[in-house]
């Protein structure tokens, strides 16, 4: 198994928003990713943060955006999140009838192109499309909300990707989501993964640049004795 250096991606879903421009600078110079969740009250029953939250904070922080559009209509959306600056945008397999021409799109704006399979989507389907996308993220919980327990159960997809994305020398970041926290960061990390987004065990501790660090470490020792 050839996995990359780990990504740490604080959820800013977890963040204080009323501080929001402070809780990002709290990360910088230890996460690799900031996390950004647009959710529609649509695709997902939740509501949060769109673009003009995101352009304001482009403006805060150098941290490249990772953007997870759990939305019903990312082709409308998309590019616009790449225009305002974002280094991966990430659109649901379920919500786009042709992901291979948006993630097109995505790369042309100048953005990373992410394509995400939610907890009860099977991946053997988007497999073949891989070569196309730059992240694969994959859901280790039900798309929508934050603090849900991780299912383990869901790492056989990322056990999956790896081999497709090993077999076919792919440049792909494989990216879990939901409930990664020190108890389960090594599991998902022995299983393939590369990129960790990470919500309450960044933002609920204390000191959340250590917790990125701690994060980082607990992959990477599980990534070395895989």
């Amino acid at each position: 198994m050839t996995v990359p250096p780990s990504i740490i991606a604080p959820s800013i879903l977890a963040a204080d928003f009323a501080r929001l421009a402070e809780e990002v600078r709290a990360v910088e110079g230890a996460a690799d990713w900031l996390h950004v969740d647009v959710m529609d009250n649509h695709f997902v029953p939740n509501l949060t943060i769109g673009l003009p939250v995101v352009q304001s904070l482009r403006a805060a922080t150098e941290l490249p955006f990772d953007v997870h559009l759990m939305i019903t209509d990312p082709r409308r959306w998309a590019p616009g999140y790449a225009d305002a600056g974002a280094h991966n945008v990430t659109f649901h397999a379920e919500a786009c009838d042709d992901p291979v021409s948006l993630a097109k799109d995505l790369r042309a704006a100048g953005a990373k192109a992410g394509l995400a399979i939610d907890r009860d989507t099977p991946i053997e389907p988007y497999l073949e499309l891989l070569p196309s996308f730059d992240t694969l993220l994959i859901m280790t919980i039900k798309a929508g909300f934050g603090g849900q327990r991780f299912i383990p159960e869901l790492l056989d997809k990322v056990r999956a990707a790896r081999r497709h994305v090993d077999a076919g020398h792919l440049e792909l970041r494989i990216e879990v989501d939901g409930g990664i926290a020190a108890d389960t960061i090594e599991q998902a990390a022995a299983a393939g993964a590369d990129a960790f987004v990470a919500g309450t065990a960044v933002y609920g501790a204390e000191d959340p640049a250590e917790a990125v660090r701690r994060l980082r470490g607990l992959a990477e020792r599980a990534t070395a004795g895989a």
